[in-house]
């Protein structure tokens, strides 16, 4: 089986002799079974001092992570300059991060990793809590992670982009995004999206559009602000299904929102998207029924991402301070919560004005209508 895995950048019949026998595709027979759960632990506190991180997990007891969260809480808007989000990244354990080798680092994960990190401002009031979307299906019994990395950004007020792509024949189902290390208090993933590894997408500079189906790639962009630091990396998690699961019928479909802002200095914005909310299943009339979260991305861009080459905002201080399953107000959703449809994306603009500035936010949602349970 050829494999696609990295990348980085600066019906049927069967018929029976003597008989007239159409059978259904055995792909379209399966009963509708997958069950979406989200976990969370509740909120871990830190950091509280400058210049460091903090990190917590949330753990699948049933079934395998497709992707997971992160939302921080940062007292008031002139304390939230400092705090943002480090990472949101899959486990093996809990404790042990994919960092070393790109490839395919890990098999039928169950656990998510969230991480936060302060600038020079801290609160005693900052925390982080994780959120793991936990998924039991019939179809997909097994699960692959595929990390790439690439070295920055290192130069002030730049970004580096990185995209791992899942195994040509996989489905991907989710994915994450990560920069260490935390002693850079300006450094911060600024993107975590899905996309395609392919020319229309310019191999995923490109994010994936609202409606757009079967995505096989996951982007993310670390960004920096004044600091400086040649040990910068900037890392990209892809979560595939297994090579063994037979995709055939299976679909997922983003569902993409952009909001204008923040803009002003101290401020911030959210923005929320929904697994019944793609343009296509609007005009088919399509319910929540059909489509279930399975995973979601969120970014603080200079807008247009579906359109044209991900652009960073207007400040080298604009950073992610949530991304996570939610109801349709943008409200974060308890433990053991299931069937979720929405995921939130909030961004804070930080201590200077940010202008041309937008939030950005995708759902990626799973078909378990028609037998693809």
């Amino acid at each position: 089986m050829t494999k696609r895995f990295l990348r980085a950048a600066t019906l049927g019949k069967v018929l029976v002799p003597g008989a007239l026998l159409v059978l259904a595709v055995p792909s379209l027979a399966y009963a509708n079974t997958a069950t979406v759960t989200v976990t969370s632990p509740g909120p871990t506190m830190g950091p509280a001092t400058p210049f460091t991180g903090v990190s917590s997990h949330a753990d699948c007891a049933h079934g395998l992570v497709s992707g997971g969260g992160v939302d921080q809480a940062t007292g008031d808007e002139r304390s939230g300059n400092g705090n943002h989000v480090m990472g949101i990244a899959p486990s093996a354990d809990g404790v042990t991060e994919f960092t070393d080798s790109p490839g395919v680092v890990g098999q039928d994960v169950t656990h998510w990793l969230a991480f936060g990190g302060s600038g020079s401002n801290s609160n005693t009031v900052f925390s982080t809590t994780p959120y793991a979307i936990c998924l039991s299906s019939h179809r997909i019994r097994h699960t692959q992670v595929v990390m790439n990395k690439i070295t920055g950004p290192s130069a002030s007020l730049s970004a580096k982009l990185v995209v791992a792509t899942c195994p040509e024949g996989t489905l991907l189902i989710g994915g994450g995004a990560r920069t260490t290390p935390a002693s850079v208090g300006s450094l911060k993933p600024i993107a975590s999206y899905p996309t395609f590894d392919d020319a229309a997408h310019d191999f995923g500079q490109k994010a994936a559009a609202d409606g757009e189906t079967n995505p096989d790639s996951w982007t993310a962009v670390g960004g920096i602000g004044g600091g400086r630091n040649s040990g910068n990396t900037t890392y990209a998690y892809a979560i595939c299904t297994g090579d063994d699961v037979n995709v055939e019928g299976l679909t997922t479909k983003v569902s993409f929102s952009e909001a204008s802002g923040p803009t002003t200095a101290g401020t911030h914005q959210t923005a929320t998207a929904g697994c019944d909310s793609p343009a296509e299943d609007r005009r088919h009339g399509n319910g929540r029924d059909a489509w279930q979260l399975v995973s979601g991305g969120a970014a603080a861009s200079g807008g247009n991402v579906t359109t044209t080459d991900f652009t960073k905002a207007g400040s080298g201080g604009t950073h992610l301070t949530g991304s996570f399953p939610s109801d349709t107000a943008g409200i974060p959703l308890a433990d053991g919560t299931t069937a979720p449809a929405s995921w939130t994306a909030s961004i804070h603009a930080g201590g200077s004005p940010s202008p041309n500035t937008y939030t950005d936010v995708w759902a990626l949602c799973l078909n378990t209508r028609h037998g693809n349970g």
